[in-house]
Protein backbone atom coordinates (compact mmCIF):
# COMPACT_ATOMS: atom_id res chain seq x y z
CA UNK A 1 0.00 0.00 0.00
CA UNK A 2 1.08 3.70 -0.34
CA UNK A 3 0.08 6.68 1.16
CA UNK A 4 -0.26 9.88 -1.33
CA UNK A 5 0.31 12.96 -0.28
CA UNK A 6 -0.98 16.13 -2.75
CA UNK A 7 -0.89 19.33 -1.93
CA UNK A 8 -2.79 21.35 -4.25
CA UNK A 9 -4.86 25.00 -4.85
CA UNK A 10 -8.14 25.19 -2.68
CA UNK A 11 -10.38 26.30 -5.62
CA UNK A 12 -9.38 23.26 -7.16
CA UNK A 13 -10.18 20.58 -4.23
CA UNK A 14 -13.86 19.83 -5.85
CA UNK A 15 -12.29 19.13 -9.31
CA UNK A 16 -9.91 16.74 -7.63
CA UNK A 17 -12.02 15.29 -5.16
CA UNK A 18 -14.38 14.25 -8.38
CA UNK A 19 -11.55 13.05 -10.84
CA UNK A 20 -10.37 10.70 -7.88
CA UNK A 21 -13.92 9.31 -6.99
CA UNK A 22 -13.91 8.39 -10.44
CA UNK A 23 -11.00 6.07 -10.60
CA UNK A 24 -12.56 4.50 -7.48
CA UNK A 25 -11.45 6.36 -4.62
CA UNK A 26 -14.04 6.14 -1.73
CA UNK A 27 -12.10 8.12 1.14
CA UNK A 28 -9.36 10.57 1.83
CA UNK A 29 -8.03 13.21 4.32
CA UNK A 30 -7.94 16.86 3.48
CA UNK A 31 -6.27 19.45 5.48
CA UNK A 32 -6.13 23.23 5.64
CA UNK A 33 -2.70 23.89 4.76
CA UNK A 34 -0.20 27.27 4.18
CA UNK A 35 3.31 27.03 2.42
CA UNK A 36 5.28 28.26 0.30
CA UNK A 37 7.95 26.87 -2.36
CA UNK A 38 9.29 29.03 -5.30
CA UNK A 39 6.21 30.94 -5.40
CA UNK A 40 8.02 33.11 -2.44
CA UNK A 41 4.70 34.66 -1.52
CA UNK A 42 2.86 37.80 -2.57
CA UNK A 43 2.12 41.14 -0.87
CA UNK A 44 -0.91 42.53 -0.11
CA UNK A 45 -2.67 46.18 1.00
CA UNK A 46 -4.34 46.30 4.08
CA UNK A 47 -5.24 49.94 5.08
CA UNK A 48 -2.97 51.53 2.79
CA UNK A 49 -0.08 49.46 3.84
CA UNK A 50 1.77 47.28 2.03
CA UNK A 51 2.66 43.74 3.49
CA UNK A 52 4.31 40.48 2.54
CA UNK A 53 2.20 37.01 3.22
CA UNK A 54 4.70 34.44 3.27
CA UNK A 55 2.69 31.80 3.85
CA UNK A 56 0.22 31.23 0.79
CA UNK A 57 -2.99 29.22 1.28
CA UNK A 58 -3.11 25.10 0.06
CA UNK A 59 -4.76 22.18 0.10
CA UNK A 60 -3.21 18.86 1.52
CA UNK A 61 -5.43 15.39 0.42
CA UNK A 62 -3.66 12.31 1.96
CA UNK A 63 -5.47 8.65 0.74
CA UNK A 64 -3.94 5.36 1.24
CA UNK A 65 -4.35 3.32 -1.81
CA UNK A 66 -3.45 -0.28 -2.66
CA UNK A 67 -0.40 -0.09 -5.02
CA UNK A 68 -2.28 -1.06 -8.15
CA UNK A 69 -3.94 2.14 -7.38
CA UNK A 70 -1.01 4.10 -7.12
CA UNK A 71 -0.96 5.89 -10.84
CA UNK A 72 -4.82 6.33 -11.85
CA UNK A 73 -4.46 8.58 -8.55
CA UNK A 74 -1.70 9.93 -9.19
CA UNK A 75 -2.98 10.58 -12.99
CA UNK A 76 -6.06 11.81 -12.17
CA UNK A 77 -4.39 14.64 -9.39
CA UNK A 78 -2.22 16.19 -11.81
CA UNK A 79 -4.83 16.27 -14.63
CA UNK A 80 -7.12 18.22 -12.38
CA UNK A 81 -5.19 20.27 -10.29
CA UNK A 82 -2.59 21.51 -13.14
CA UNK A 83 -3.30 24.86 -14.41
CA UNK A 84 0.26 25.62 -15.85
CA UNK A 85 1.29 28.38 -13.47
CA UNK A 86 3.47 28.15 -10.54
CA UNK A 87 2.05 26.93 -6.69
CA UNK A 88 -0.23 23.87 -8.48
CA UNK A 89 1.56 22.22 -5.45
CA UNK A 90 3.31 18.61 -5.28
CA UNK A 91 2.91 15.03 -5.00
CA UNK A 92 4.25 12.60 -2.57
CA UNK A 93 4.22 8.68 -2.19
CA UNK A 94 5.42 6.84 0.73
CA UNK A 95 5.00 3.40 1.26
CA UNK A 96 2.56 2.16 4.20
CA UNK A 97 3.45 -0.89 6.27
CA UNK A 98 0.12 -1.16 8.54
CA UNK A 99 -3.34 0.09 8.34
CA UNK A 100 -6.12 -1.00 11.16
CA UNK A 101 -9.47 -0.16 11.45
CA UNK A 102 -9.78 1.13 15.02
CA UNK A 103 -13.34 0.29 14.93
CA UNK A 104 -13.44 -3.46 13.78
CA UNK A 105 -9.77 -4.40 13.94
CA UNK A 106 -9.37 -4.98 10.05
CA UNK A 107 -6.02 -4.43 9.07
CA UNK A 108 -4.20 -3.19 5.48
CA UNK A 109 -6.51 -3.00 2.61
CA UNK A 110 -9.38 -4.19 4.60
CA UNK A 111 -9.37 -1.34 6.62
CA UNK A 112 -8.85 1.13 4.22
Amino acid sequence: MKKIEAIIKPFKLDDVREALSEVGIAGMTVSEVKGFGRQKGHTELYRGAEYMVDFLPKVKLEIVVPDEQVERCIDAIMETAQTGKIGDGKIFVTTVERVIRIRTGEENEDAV
